[in-house]
């Protein structure tokens, strides 16, 4: 495992990569209306980041034919846009978005409520975004990578929550993914969770959050990732540098 400490240059750059796939994300999730399908949001995040300059980062991506990953109700993640998706108001809509500039990547993602939405649903988006907070307040100088992913774990659990096991966060810069890897739970048999955070490390805490169970399973397409229990499913993530005095989020819109 090589995890690469960035200087404050390349957290310069990174701030900037950041700050355009934030803003993509920002103005994808603004721009949700019942009838827009899936491509549409797709579009808007392509269209934003090459207007900025860079680079879609998941576009192409291991053969991934989309500029956003988007994710309606129980998909959990990389969900491929499509022309025949009509979002429908009451569904919740994950929108994954990375951006290349400069030779730096940022990551984010955010799930967003599609006209009014259930209950159940709100509290699911309140919960997965309030985890997310509670594993950046952990990413300090001195503390093990645990620690972030124990911080997740319990928020989650002790509501009731299904935590996805089979795909987790990572570290970012030159690359969208580099060591560690970020789980949302701890595993005692995990080295990169023995990993103590240094001051320039950057990684990306990603909580993807079911109501009911744990599980996953891929479609035929190799990419969609639904929840075994057909259960809603909410994915929040910023990219974090660890500095000095605390985590800082690269992936801010401001």
């Amino acid at each position: 495992m090589s995890i690469t400490i960035k200087s404050r240059t390349d957290l310069n750059r990174m701030r900037e990569a950041g700050r355009v796939a934030a803003r993509a994300l920002q103005l994808a999730g603004q721009s949700l209306e019942p009838g827009m399908t899936t491509l549409d949001v797709d579009k808007i995040v392509h269209d934003y980041i090459v207007g900025q300059g860079a680079y879609p980062s998941f576009l192409n991506y291991a053969g991934f034919p989309g500029s956003a990953c988007v994710s309606v109700n129980d998909v959990v993640i990389h969900g491929i846009p499509s022309a025949h998706y009509k979002l429908k108001s009451g569904d919740i809509v994950s929108i994954d978005v990375g951006a290349k500039l400069n030779g730096f990547h940022g990551d984010t993602c955010a799930t967003f409520p599609v006209g009014k939405i259930s209950k159940e649903a709100q509290a699911l988006l309140d919960v997965t975004k309030a985890s997310l907070y509670e594993g950046i307040a952990k990413a300090v100088a001195g503390a093990r990578l645990s620690e972030v992913s124990a911080a997740v774990e319990q928020y989650c659990r002790s509501r009731g929550y299904g935590i996805v096991r089979e795909y987790c966060g990572h570290g970012i810069g030159r690359e969208l993914h580099e060591s560690p890897e970020v789980p949302n739970y701890v595993d005692p048999r995990s080295g990169d969770q023995r990993v103590k955070l240094m001051a320039g490390m950057c990684i990306c805490i990603e909580p993807m959050i079911n109501v009911r169970g744990d599980g996953v399973r891929r479609a035929k397409d190799g990419w969609t990732v639904r929840t075994k229990s057909g259960s809603l499913s909410a994915h929040f993530e910023h990219a974090i540098a660890v500095t000095p005095d605390g985590p800082v989020i690269l992936t801010d819109p401001e």
